[in-house]
């Protein structure tokens, strides 16, 4: 299963000056494909103020990768969004049965 993480969308702070001074919020996708079947979760991620922080990044030097970190550092459980996808996939390919009452019950 090939998995694939983006940032779809990033909120920041209103700024008088281009680029914005800070990232508040984003907006992830985990997408898997295995074959013909396909998952994606979709969530948002919202990040903690580091006033006075000495570890700044400009808005137009951030990269995906570098605001996929924070999501997994803030609370998106990395693993458990994986897991889950994998499962997603799982039941398409092998979908559960079920026992139904009979019908002349």
């Amino acid at each position: 299963m090939e998995l694939t993480w983006q940032i779809e969308w990033m909120r920041t702070t209103p700024s008088a000056s281009t680029p914005p001074a800070r990232v508040l919020e984003c907006g992830w996708r985990c997408t898997g494909v295995d074959g013909k079947f396909s998952a994606s979760i979709y969530d948002s991620c919202r990040f903690e103020s580091v006033e006075g922080s000495d570890s700044f990044i400009p808005y137009e030097a951030l990269t995906q990768d570098l605001v996929l970190g924070w999501c997994w550092s803030a609370d998106v459980n990395k693993g458990e969004i994986e897991a889950g996808i994998a499962a997603q996939i799982e039941a398409q390919k092998n979908p559960p049965t079920i026992i139904p009452p009979l019908p002349w019950a």
